[in-house]
């Protein structure tokens, strides 16, 4: 036996990567519950960027973008499909949904995605059974708990089950042995039979289906590691990662059970996409000037009254997937906080500003208190949530209209009094103020 010695050097005759480091990348992140207007952030970015990631979620997200007077609708394609290349990789994907959402836009102007899109060979598939069982899940939850979730019904927590309990089947399989793929497909649906006997499944008409969906998506899939790996170290690149959701619904760090099957955080940037945290660049949180929620669960700030209506009505507060009206109240900064410790904002994108024009007076919530104490987190356990009382700060409302606003000397004093407290509070720089639909009404401070 024989053996080379090695040399001094561990490093020696090694190549070093063309880009040592790596290309940054710019992460966009919902910070409170949702329907924050990250959409129309990433719009602002992608015309800049070379490529634009989705790493989560699936078509349970809802981001609308406004272009040239067109207002685009996406769930699943990245909301920088309207620019440059686009990546979905980490999400969750219901075919028949990814191509009705293209044709939708198609007829609103959107041209050409399918040759700016790439799709992950290792993302998970959403069938049209995960979403029944989401439905039949929901109304198991009200008959046996007397509530339910709220879920968007899209299959994305059955699907993210599959995948956890490694039964899922992923675009590699449906584009591989087809006579494989059946057979996995069948086994999948009789598990789910054999958990719900009211489920039924037409399983030679669904196979069929999506043999034709995987001939349409193939010229689109790429190994998404390798993908990504030459985008951070091949020549300079503008890359951004458009997160889905929002902190407040991650599944691990949000209001849990309320909360959505995937990471929304920043990490999962980096377990989506298969990136290094090395290579995480700048972080930007996305937050209305108020709040919102849909669905149930805990809401400290919630106002239900004139107030909180006149926030639905001005915000036009309906879920862009579920058609249902949001819920509202005041901005929680206890939320931004607790959002900024696990994701760390490097800047915040403040949102809808031009909504609170009306109001003759406007409140922040400041702090939680439980049996008059403050306390200095932000309480996992629910029930405690929905007993915390709120400390506000109130701020006279400045009674004028915003919405053409372009810098920031065009906003009011006091307007600009109430962003400057909300930066000062959270300890992060707010770097755009939104003050209408369009990119154009986004005002840049820096």
């Amino acid at each position: 036996m024989s053996y080379t010695n090695p040399p001094s050097n561990p490093t020696q005759g090694l190549k070093r990567p063309r880009n040592e480091t790596g290309n940054k990348v710019t992460v966009v992140l919902g910070a409170q519950w949702g329907d924050e207007g990250k959409g129309k952030v990433v719009d602002l970015l992608a015309t800049e960027s070379d490529l634009v990631c989705r790493c989560q979620g699936g078509n349970n997200a809802g981001h609308t973008v406004v272009v040239e007077g067109k207002e685009y609708d996406f769930h699943l394609l990245p909301s920088g499909i309207i620019n440059p290349k686009s990546i979905c990789n980490g999400v969750v994907i219901h075919l028949p949904g990814l191509f009705e959402e293209a044709e939708n836009n198609e007829k609103k102007g959107l041209k050409g995605w399918e040759k700016r899109l790439i799709v992950s060979d290792r993302a998970h598939l959403v069938f049209d059974f995960h979403q029944v069982v989401d439905g039949i899940q929901e109304t198991q939850r009200q008959a046996t708990e007397g509530k339910i979730i709220g879920t968007t019904k899209k299959g994305i927590g059955p699907t993210y089950a599959s995948k956890a309990s490694r039964t899922g089947l992923r675009v590699c399989d449906l584009l591989g042995d087809f006579k494989e793929f059946s057979t996995k497909f069948k086994n999948l649906v009789k598990q789910y039979q054999s958990m719900y006997s009211s489920l039924t499944v037409d399983t030679e008409s669904q196979l069929k289906k999506l043999k034709e969906y995987g001939e349409r998506l193939r010229p689109m899939v790429r190994d998404g590691v390798y993908y990504m790996y030459e985008a951070l170290h091949g020549p300079p690149k503008k890359i951004l990662v458009e997160g889905a959701n929002a902190a407040l619904l991650d599944i691990d760090f949000g209001t849990y059970p309320f909360v959505t099957s995937s990471n929304c955080t920043v990490g999962g940037a980096c377990t989506g996409l298969g990136i290094p945290p090395l290579n995480i660049g700048e972080v930007y949180g996305v937050s209305k000037a108020y709040t919102t929620r849909v669905g149930i669960g805990a809401f400290p700030t919630e106002q239900l009254n004139v107030t909180g209506e006149l926030l639905q009505t001005r915000g036009h507060e309906v879920g862009v997937t579920t058609g249902r009206k949001r819920r509202c109240g005041w901005l929680d900064l206890v939320i931004l906080r607790y959002a900024h410790m696990i994701n760390g904002f490097t800047a915040i994108a403040l949102t809808k500003l031009d909504i609170l024009d009306v109001l003759d007076e406007i409140k922040v919530g400041v702090a939680y208190k439980i049996n008059g104490k403050r306390i200095p987190h932000f309480p996992a356990d629910m029930e405690l949530l929905h007993k915390v009382e709120v400390e506000y700060e109130t701020f006279p409302g400045w009674k004028s209209d915003t919405s053409a606003a372009r810098k920031w000397n065009n906003l009011p004093q006091k307007a600009q009094n109430y962003i400057r407290f909300v930066e000062n509070h959270i300890g992060v720089p707010i770097k755009w103020v939104g003050v209408g639909k369009s990119r154009e009404c986004m005002i840049q401070m820096f």
